[in-house]
């Protein structure tokens, strides 16, 4: 199985999971391929993976369906193995956040540390490029971003987000589209419909960077919309390392409804004041938590994400 091909098709099963899809749904490779950046070739293998598994149909000359959304939940793809590159991946974010690999590496003593051929060491690092936290060098090797990762970082974090993301909602550039609104209000029904119990860590930081993403791009600010996305990007490894609480998450998910109301209302000052304590309160929970105090990626501290 290309290793390449299955991560894809995990990747499109997240996706699945968290954007409330209907049995039949057509799920096109251009869309995919937007959502993803990659080439509709890849994409393709990975829905017809996703075919081999019964989790969409492939109708010929028409493209691949959505059969039972619920069978996702139930039947999951089998697990990679040590030496997959999703094991890979994850071995290189836990090393990475306990400080075992410096700054900048090559591919040479990447392969060697990771036993990854070249091609799949490239496609890893593609990935990695991809998420925001390595970059390539003019010359030769990568150089690892900063990450969100120490609580003196993540209350900086939360300090700018409460200034860029409250003045979103506040601007009068703000303007509240109904169809936005109402893809961002069924991924956190999804959520409170369940899916704080069934979906993983890495689906629920997705869809709840997504809540703050869409309203980012309502404010019709471009630079306020990349600097969440930048932000959620550097904080995406200590989320992913983070344990489920559930409490938290469903307080979070309440917390997003209730902004959505308020902006369905048209009640923007109220729905700035609720994201200002929303953010508040994450910043207080980050700063309290053990989430920084060592552990591996496969064995997380606690907290939640917003």
């Amino acid at each position: 199985m290309n290793e390449l091909h299955r991560s894809l098709a995990d990747k499109i099963v997240r996706h699945i999971r968290t954007s409330a899809m209907e049995q039949g749904q057509h799920l096109t490779e251009a869309s995919l391929q937007t959502l993803f950046g990659t080439s509709r070739p890849p994409i393709r293998s990975a829905l017809g993976l996703l075919a081999d598994q019964g989790i969409v149909e492939r109708v010929p000359n028409k493209g691949f369906y959505l059969l039972d959304p619920h069978r996702i939940a139930a039947d999951p793809l089998p697990a990679a193995d040590d030496t997959s590159d999703e094991a890979t991946y994850l071995r290189i974010a836990d090393d990475r956040l306990s400080r075992r690999l410096p700054d900048r590496v090559s591919e040479t003593d990447l392969m060697r540390r990771y036993g990854a051929s070249r091609l799949a060491l490239r496609r890893i690092l593609t990935r990695i490029s991809g998420e925001g936290w390595i970059e390539r060098n003019e010359g030769r090797g990568w150089t690892f971003a900063v990450l969100i990762d120490s609580v003196e970082a993540y209350r900086e974090c939360y300090d700018l987000r409460q200034v860029i993301e409250v003045h979103g909602i506040r601007s009068p550039e703000f303007r509240s589209d109904p169809v936005v609104l109402a893809d961002l209000r069924r991924r956190q029904e999804i959520i409170a419909d369940g899916g704080w119990e069934r979906l993983s860590q890495m689906e629920l930081f997705e869809a709840n960077s997504a809540f703050h993403e869409g309203l980012a791009t309502l404010s019709g600010n471009r630079f306020l919309l990349t600097t969440v996305q930048k932000l959620n990007q550097l904080r995406r490894l200590i989320e992913y390392r983070q344990t489920l609480n559930a409490a938290q998450v469903r307080g979070q998910n309440a917390e997003h409804l209730a902004i959505l109301d308020a902006l369905d209302a048209s009640d923007f000052d109220r729905a700035a004041s609720l994201m200002q304590d929303h953010l508040g309160k994450a910043k207080l929970r980050k700063a309290r938590a053990e989430m920084f105090s060592g552990g591996s990626a496969s064995e997380p501290n606690q907290g939640g994400d917003t």
